[in-house]
């Protein structure tokens, strides 16, 4: 197990306190007290959607189904979001599937539905813990699975809490569940074999990536443990899955500056570069789907590709910002809702045909998810957050690109 004693140097400490700072919990709780399957074999729960393309003439090949693929952001559980889920259960474990409801009719419809589940999983029976060190409830994992969830992206700057055994414990939870993960690993092959998916008549492989580990090392002899944030080993990877059978190729990635609502310049800079990556004149990457800040950030089409810079949090306690004060974007988020379209000709890439996205809010006085872009108005508050997330999302000229706000 990876030691979980931070670096002495001062430089260092001040870094890794920055970088965690935005999963803090405020003081008030919020509420009441089997491995990845073989590249070859992809895998999903979805019945496929309608066909998106006319049918093909009599004798010949039907033309593959389209899909929609819904994704969402941080799964963050606080002290407050442990003692919610053990009271949800009635005094009889955890039960996080209350809390997860309000995502539901957004994500159980989909063909596809990925979450990111930033922290690792305790032992069973705990003990759990929240900010620094989180370690959550594997009860997490079956509640994700009832919501709808497919599969789950575990790069993050906390995937190393409780070092290899954390990690382990939460694949090992999630395969329990039938949830696939991408990001980290607990062998060798297993990282080095992508995450392939069923959707529609299309195999989507999900690449997951983190920017840190908030300092934590690397396992002993685990190079491959945590996939690391480089331009290079992504658009490989991107390749690499390309040839393993991937129609589709999704980044989850974990960047970006906390509590700043701007995509940073290395978010720019990278999305840039991902996005103009091609092989054969086809790009590598089809989405790239942004976790961290912990406030909504911008949606942007670049070089024809949709990035999401960050989704925002789905599940957190009240967040404490680095200035040391309750910060209520950090209970704010959204889910993107992408449909594809199989390619129109040979060669050509499978084209988003419709881009929304989904506010939501978590409320942590009632410890539940919020779809605020069904709510019905009956919570005066519900009106003023969404349209702060929707001019955030907004604020780089993705509606002109057709995105719009779904329910």
């Amino acid at each position: 197990m990876t030691s979980r004693t931070r670096p002495a140097a001062v430089a260092v400490a001040a870094l890794l306190l920055a970088a965690a700072t935005g999963c803090t919990e405020g003081s008030t709780p919020g509420g009441g007290a089997a491995p990845g399957t073989s590249a070859g074999q992809p895998t999903s729960g979805r019945t496929a959607a309608p066909p998106a393309a006319p049918s093909a003439a009599p004798g010949a090949a039907s033309a593959p189904a389209g899909f929609t693929l819904v994704a969402s952001g941080d799964v963050l559980p606080h002290d407050s979001i442990i003692r919610r889920a053990a009271q949800d259960a009635g005094g009889d474990g955890y039960d996080f599937g209350p809390m997860l409801s309000g995502a539901k009719s957004v994500v159980a419809p989909a063909d596809l539905a990925i979450c990111h589940m930033e922290t690792v999983y305790g032992k069973e029976g705990g003990p759990y813990t929240g900010y620094p060190a989180f370690k959550s409830p594997p009860e997490v994992a079956a509640a994700l699975k009832a919501t709808g969830y497919d599969s789950c992206s575990t790069a993050s700057n906390h995937t190393l809490d409780d070092g290899a055994a954390g990690l382990r414990r939460t694949l090992d939870a999630l395969d329990a569940a039938g949830v696939r993960h991408a990001g980290s690993a607990r062998t060798a092959e297993e990282a080095a074999r992508p995450t392939l998916l069923k959707a529609g008549g299309a195999t989507v492989a999900q690449l997951a990536y983190t920017y840190d580990t908030n300092g934590y090392p690397l396992p002993d002899g685990r190079p491959w443990a945590v996939q690391l944030l480089d331009e290079r080993k992504v658009i490989a990877d991107a390749r690499a899955a390309r040839a393993a059978g991937a129609d589709v190729v999704v980044v989850s990635v974990h960047w970006g500056t906390e509590w700043q609502t701007e995509a940073d310049e290395r978010q720019l800079s990278l999305g840039r570069a991902l996005t103009a990556s091609t092989s054969g004149g086809r790009p590598d990457i089809d989405l790239i789907i942004g976790t961290h800040a912990h406030v909504p950030q911008a949606y942007e089409k670049v070089n024809g590709t949709w990035v999401v810079y960050g989704m925002g949090d789905q599940i957190a306690g009240d967040m404490i910002n680095h200035e040391g004060s309750f910060d209520p974007r950090g209970n704010q988020g959204t889910i993107g809702r992408f449909t594809f379209a199989p390619p129109t000709a040979p060669g050509a890439r499978w084209e988003v045909t419709k881009a929304e996205f989904v506010p939501q809010w978590f409320d942590t006085g009632r410890g539940r998810i919020v779809n605020l872009g069904a709510a019905d108005g009956g919570d005066p508050r519900h009106a003023s957050i969404r349209e702060t997330i929707r001019q955030v999302v907004l604020g780089r000229g993705a509606e002109k690109d057709g995105l719009t706000m779904g329910k």
